[in-house]
């Protein structure tokens, strides 16, 4: 194998371990996004549940907030 040969595969390896590092970090951030969107879909589930009928405070009743 020639020198050129051999360091065109070394540019090349470089190169995709840029590129990997890359997508780790994109797929990293993704999974964070991910993560605080399940929970606040969690935190939503809960409020929604916590102001169905039957439950202690009626939403009925509920002071406006320009009060």
């Amino acid at each position: 194998m020639d020198d050129s040969r051999l360091t065109d595969l070394e540019v090349k390896v470089a190169f995709q371990d840029d590129l990997l590092d890359a997508l780790n970090l994109t797929v990293t951030r993704q999974q964070q996004q991910i993560d605080l969107l399940q929970e606040q879909i969690r935190m939503l589930y809960q409020q929604l549940r916590s102001n169905q009928p039957g439950n202690d405070t009626p939403a009925g009743h509920e002071i406006p907030p320009h009060y």
